[in-house]
């Protein structure tokens, strides 16, 4: 016999060798297999020859397992039993983490070099094959709200208010910033001529979300424009009639462009925090979990 061969042994030839055992034979193993003599003689001597073993004698005395071919015909149903055993709860696992996964997602976070959302829900695809996934955009109020209801699974962004009974996970962060367009009498103006009262003389926007937030530190009771999502505020700023807040990473092409700059960034900027928001029930569902941990590590 050569060299053993032992990492390179199918176990599919661990099969046939099983099947030989149990017929009988090799011609008598012939209709259980399928194969031919010739076919099931060559694959034997394949097996034999990585194990580097005699398995058994086969002639005109009949078919006789050798002592070490009683020792691999032992150990080969161990194998094959473990693997259909880990088949089979691998089935089980697959099948746990099948049914609706539906995610609700902030709008305009895929330019946010920080966000991996995208990363998340490749590495959770492999995961869970079975998986169907629904994803939706919608303001954070909104989020929050359909994600009480039951109408989503899983929430993703910064939200202003925190809705008590769910369970949140910090992800990434974003900068907002306070901007202007190039249209708008403020664009040329040096930033030293500029504070909160000449800022508080011009049309600003406010958020539905944010409630008064946007407005509070301006002293203004009621905006001039109201808007759910940022794409919406964008285009007020870039009329040149408004003032208002967007994601640094949201606007820096256009702030490259020169067709927007931010105002007042040490005083009016901040730092929102964005989470994953999930109901505690969420806990019991693997897929959900599996959803859940994929997001986290991905961050």
């Amino acid at each position: 016999m050569t060299k053993p061969l032992l990492h390179s042994v199918d176990p599919r030839l661990l099969q046939l060798f099983v099947a030989i055992v149990e017929a009988g034979g090799f011609a008598a193993a012939q209709s259980t297999l399928d194969l031919s003599l010739s076919t099931i003689s060559n694959h034997m001597t394949t097996l034999e020859t990585r194990l580097g073993l005699t398995l058994c004698r086969r002639g005109r005395a009949g078919f006789r397992l050798t002592e070490a071919g009683e020792i691999i015909y032992s150990e080969a149903l161990r194998l094959l039993q473990a693997n259909e055993r880990f088949v089979t709860r691998a089935g089980t696992i697959r099948d746990r983490l099948a049914g609706p996964v539906a995610v609700g997602l902030l709008d305009n976070i895929i330019s946010n070099p920080e966000s991996r959302i995208s990363q998340a829900l490749a590495r959770f695809t492999e995961t869970a094959p079975n998986a169907t996934l629904t994803l939706v955009t919608r303001p954070p109020n909104e989020l929050l709200r359909d994600l009480v209801g039951g109408q989503i699974d899983l929430a993703i962004g910064s939200f202003p208010r925190v809705t008590l009974g769910l369970d949140y996970l910090d992800l990434f962060k974003e900068r907002q910033l306070f901007y202007c367009s190039s249209r708008h009498p403020l664009f040329d103006r040096l930033e030293e001529d500029i504070d909160i009262d000449v800022i508080r003389g011009h049309r600003l926007i406010g958020r539905t979300y944010w409630g008064s937030r946007d407005l509070k530190l301006f002293a203004v009771g009621q905006a001039t424009a109201t808007v759910s999502d940022m794409e919406s505020e964008a285009h007020l700023i870039l009329s040149g009639a408004f003032l208002g807040y967007l994601p640094e990473h949201y606007a820096a092409p256009l702030v490259q462009r020169g067709e927007l700059r931010d105002l007042l960034s040490a005083q009016l900027g901040y730092t929102a925090q964005f989470q994953l928001a999930s109901r505690p029930e969420a806990r019991n569902e693997p897929r959900l979990v599996a959803a859940i941990e994929t997001i986290r590590d991905a961050h």
